[in-house]
């Protein structure tokens, strides 16, 4: 339990290095081509691989730390992934490509909301997420 919170703790951490662009875009790129075989991968080893070969720094966020009577479950890192692919993909523009709708979504102040666990926006149906990143905010 204690290693899967750390790896909740630390990929939301790496959506912070997207939301600054501490990565690159050239790099995300290459992240992105290297996705069909990274996902057969460990995931913890590949956040500490990118922790290590991006010189990321892991924050004091704790996941965790909610309001237990406003958020009853916390969801998984795959759950908030696939949030964030739909709504990336909903919301792209016709000649962007998917490292710049990583970098369009993940800059955007709804990530904030997203990830605050104590309300209920990543529960929203997708296509409420994306009608408010098109209105700016809920």
């Amino acid at each position: 339990m204690q290693r899967r919170e750390r790896g909740r703790t630390r990929v939301r951490s790496l959506n912070t290095t997207f939301r600054n662009d501490k990565i690159g875009k050239d790099k995300i790129y290459h992240l992105i081509s290297c996705a069909g075989a990274l996902h057969c991968e460990n995931p913890a080893k590949v956040e500490d691989d990118w922790i290590r070969d991006y010189g990321l720094e892991t924050g004091d966020f704790d996941i965790s730390d909610v309001d237990h009577e406003l958020a009853e479950i916390i969801p998984t890192p795959l759950d908030m992934g696939e949030v964030y692919q739909r709504l990336i993909v909903d919301t792209a523009g016709s000649s962007e490509d998917y490292v710049d709708g990583i970098l369009r979504v993940y800059n955007n102040e709804l990530c904030d909301v997203i990830d605050n666990y104590n309300c209920s926006a990543f529960y929203e149906p997708s296509y409420v997420i994306a009608r408010a990143y098109q209105n700016g905010g809920f």
